[in-house]
């Protein structure tokens, strides 16, 4: 629908799109920090080894995948507005006290010393990470519903992918911005968190001070552009009853929630593991700036990816007409070339000088990933109408089942690699021009390979977990082109209540 003649829209609705931006960009600033002071952490609870903060990790995951259809239903029945800002009120807490773990000491900031004590341990960080997770679930199914309030169907493609562009690049930057922050500018990590923390609570006051759940509500709004998103948005009121029946059964539905479980699980390496990869298997270091923008790799062109995915699928849909394949073409395509690019890097040697080779693969496949972020986020509007937190909370529920299931079984796969490889006996490993052996004395006694694996010198550890790594891209690769069909299942022209199904 078209303004009425002579009287030009308001653009109001973009100053929405910037403040879910900046939510983004704070979500993954927050989320992206903790893998890249993995080696901080460790150190202050006496562990040695990355596989061992799986629990921690995982922590977040799954309790992020728990609560995105509780807050997500928050966000349907009582608006975006107050469910966010509860949302980053909460994960602002536990950011904050993430930066608490172990055993603290020397100087914290600004040149303010503390003498040497433990605040709490790994169960702890468990727990907070858990939390944490909790706080974060159902941000981005809140953010999905306040554009499908705010914006017409015409622009939804875009504005997600937007929002995903600005979450990619933070995520992407991160790394650099914590090179700089620790090793360049001498900041404690502890601090550091802290800081986040606060930068939440501020995005909180600005944005309940100015933000309301619909246009109808916001008198900047002149009735041009209130007209432009009502005459192609569709029903916002929600029932007192959701029709779970019908979001359950909906083959839509279905098929967004395997795509995400298969996105994040090949996903979740760059986020969480793919720092102390870079640093263990090729000798990457955590202060090198070259460095950091080898980790964010992934994430710098995932946001280009969400940017072209979400101009490819309204320009597709503009022109054609047809909104089935123009959600779902890029999808496809997307997680094909994703699946290749994993399987590429089983191809890759691990010397040292072939890094910046595994950083450009890797960065590639997160340019294919997000192709599709936008098409999935738009489908979810497309399919859930009223419902649209609900239906993106569920998909973005199930998916990150899928990333918990990654953070865990990734570790759990190199654990027992390196277990493997010295319960068979030899670890071996040239530096220096030296040749290293380390003999468990029993070539098949598992459990005692897992106790030699703990004491293993780091550099036989690098060697011993390149199996586990290999076997890791394998599963990404295939689960990546499984779900190819999962993409072509869907149908964005069947919202999951047919009464909406007149309202575009």
């Amino acid at each position: 629908m078209n303004p009425p003649a002579g009287k030009a829209p308001t653009r109001v609705r973009y100053v929405v799109l910037i403040f879910v931006c900046t939510l983004a960009m704070i979500t993954y600033l927050d989320r992206a920090a903790f893998p890249n002071v993995q080696g901080a952490v460790l150190k202050s609870l006496g562990m040695n080894d990355i596989s061992q903060l799986k629990l921690a990790l995982t922590a977040f995951q799954l309790a992020y995948a728990l609560f995105e259809v509780p807050t997500g239903w928050l966000g349907d029945v009582f608006g975006p507005r107050k469910t966010l800002v509860r949302i980053v009120l909460w994960w602002s807490l536990f950011i904050a006290l993430t930066g608490l773990v172990g055993r603290v000491t020397g100087v914290i900031a600004f040149g303010y010393t503390v003498p040497e004590f433990t605040l709490y341990g790994f169960w702890m960080l468990v727990v907070v990470r858990f939390m944490f997770g909790v706080g974060e679930a159902g941000a981005f199914p809140n953010i999905a519903r306040a554009l499908y309030n705010w914006f017409p169907l015409r622009e939804r493609g875009r504005a997600s992918g937007t929002v995903w562009m600005s979450a990619r690049l933070m995520g992407g930057l991160t790394p650099l911005i914590m090179t700089v922050l620790l090793f360049k500018l001498g900041l404690n990590w502890r601090a550091l968190f802290l800081l986040f923390g606060l930068i939440g609570v501020i995005w909180c006051i600005a944005f309940g001070l100015w933000f309301r759940n619909s246009p109808e509500e916001k008198p900047s709004v002149n009735e041009a552009e209130r007209d432009l998103i009502r005459g192609e948005r569709g029903p916002t009121e929600v029932d007192s009853g959701v029709p779970w029946r019908k979001i359950l059964t909906n083959r839509s539905v279905w098929a967004l929630c395997l795509t995400y479980i298969a996105g994040n699980y090949g996903w979740y390496f760059s986020l969480n593991y793919l720092p102390a990869f870079l640093q263990d298997q090729y000798g990457v270091s955590q202060s090198s700036l070259v460095g950091s923008i080898y980790k964010g790799g992934p994430l710098l062109l995932g946001m280009v990816g969400c940017l072209a995915g979400g101009w490819l699928t309204d320009q597709f849909i503009r022109r054609t007409g047809d909104r089935k394949w123009g959600r779902r073409i890029y999808g496809a395509v997307g997680y094909g070339l994703t699946g290749l690019c994993m399987l590429t890097l089983l191809t890759i040697s691990g010397e040292a000088r072939f890094a910046w080779v595994f950083a450009a693969v890797i960065a590639l496949s997160g340019f294919t990933n997000d192709l599709t972020m936008a098409s999935s986020w738009a489908a979810c509007q497309d399919v859930g109408k009223r419902y649209s937190a609900i239906v993106s909370g569920l998909m973005n529920m199930i998916g990150n089942l899928g990333g918990a299931a990654t953070t865990y079984v990734t570790g759990w796969v190199l654990e027992m690699a390196i277990a493997r490889r010295a319960a068979e006996g030899a670890a071996t490993i040239v530096a220096n021009q030296c040749i290293l052996f380390v003999d468990s004395g029993s070539g098949h006694d598992a459990a005692l390979g897992e106790l030699i694996a703990q004491f293993m010198p780091k550099a036989i550890k690098t060697v011993a977990s390149r199996p586990g790594w290999e076997l890791n891209f394998a599963l990404y690769g295939a689960v990546y082109l499984a779900a190819v069909s999962c993409w072509l299942m869907l149908d964005v022209t069947k919202p999951v209540d047919q009464s909406d199904s007149t309202a575009t």
